[in-house]
């Protein structure tokens, strides 16, 4: 059992599940690396020291509760930060709940995550039913679709994307041309023709794509080989990043995509952020960085309040978070299913001359939504 209290000289640790296999890795690495160099600066955890540990939980559920497990046991983490893939974040969250230690899940989107009843697991992003909200705004007020085709990978991500957009479809009267789920693990040269070769026989005004970043080059490449003329629009995840345009090239260009965070916010150190990141790292975050650096804020500031370092202590503490950051307002409440639930609206970018430029809301876009030249919706 970890003890309430920890010795004033040594570092106060949170543990952070990791991988270094998945794509975002890196950046999310880096963003708490600043994190962290930003807390301790400012005194650290009441004048102690802030440490991260890391334990590799290699994108799958085993080794996942065996990283929370040394996370816990080993390196005597009062709270744990991070969780990245969905496919095993659900294991790691019952193993931290079993093991009464606090996650503060940054990025892994599984609607169930925050819906078991575990009173240790708390959420920073959205849940997946919540990556599109802007996007469905953006459909029903600027573009007014009338057909539509899913094409999702199906990882708990990809399937409680795909989900929420055909209750979507189904509660507005968009037209439902194909629903094509694919496997990740069977991707092989033909493996995408096969699909697109279903869409190109009835190609609807909109191709909606749930992937990760290799899948999503790999998708729209393939569709924009066949010279289907549909607006291609991504549910967030692999098509957010700068590496994805620079993959796709031309076949990016005009592409929607949902996001759950961009430089053009106006929130409080967003740019800040933003512009330490690149000047660091040579390269643009997006928001999986953002997400990682407000995280470990959040802990922070958790742990600063939290009268012990016990999990109910902490616990009490996340509670009562009500905190600006560079992701956005975080409040853990409880709605639907939902229990310890962060809820934030979402944005859309597009992708004009290889950049990404906010087009919704309108209090947030730098630009308006430009149709690709081949492109008419069907009304």
């Amino acid at each position: 059992a970890l003890p309430a209290t920890v010795c004033a000289t040594e570092p106060v640790v949170v543990g952070v599940p990791h991988s270094e296999a998945y794509t975002y890795a890196n950046m999310m690495k880096n963003s708490f690396e600043m994190a962290l160099e930003t807390i301790n600066k400012a005194g650290g955890i009441k004048d102690v020291p802030l440490k991260l540990v890391y334990a590799n939980d290699q994108g799958k559920p085993k080794p996942g509760e065996k990283a929370i497990i040394e996370l816990v046991k080993k390196s005597g983490a009062v709270m744990l930060v991070g969780a990245y893939q969905s496919s095993n974040t659900l294991s790691m969250a019952r193993m931290a709940n079993k093991l009464d230690r606090p996650l503060l899940v940054c990025t892994a989107a599984d609607d169930r995550i925050t819906q078991r009843k575990w009173k240790n697991v708390y959420r920073l992003n959205p849940p997946a039913r919540g990556y599109t909200s802007g996007l469905e705004d953006f459909f029903l007020k600027e573009i007014k679709p009338q057909s539509m085709a899913i094409v999702y990978e199906n990882s708990p991500y990809g399937t409680s994307g795909a989900m929420r957009m055909m209750w979507f479809c189904r509660g507005n009267d968009i037209d439902l041309r194909a629903i094509e789920p694919y496997h990740k693990e069977r991707l092989h040269a033909d493996y995408f023709k096969r699909i697109v070769g279903r869409l190109k026989q009835d190609p609807p005004d909109v191709i909606y794509m749930v992937s990760y970043l290799k899948d999503a080059v790999l998708l729209v490449k393939n569709i924009r080989d066949a010279g289907i003329n549909s607006l291609l629009c991504g549910g967030a995840g692999g098509f957010t990043s700068p590496t994805f345009i620079a993959a796709a090239g031309a076949s990016a260009e005009h592409l929607l995509t949902a996001t759950l965070w961009t430089v053009c916010l106006q929130y409080p150190g967003t740019k800040e952020y933003y512009d330490q990141y690149t000047e660091k790292y040579g390269s643009s975050p997006d928001y999986h960085g953002a997400e990682a650096y407000s995280a470990l804020l959040v802990a922070a500031d958790a742990l600063k309040r939290a009268d012990s370092y016990s999990p109910a202590s902490i616990r009490a503490a996340l509670d009562k978070t009500d905190l600006m950051t560079p992701f956005g307002p975080v409040k853990f409440t409880s709605y639907e299913k939902f229990e310890r639930q962060n809820s934030l609206p979402t944005q859309v970018l597009q992708i004009m001359n290889g950049k990404f430029e906010c087009v919704w809301p309108e209090e947030h876009a730098a630009s308006n939504f430009i149709p690709p030249s081949y492109w008419r919706t069907s009304d």
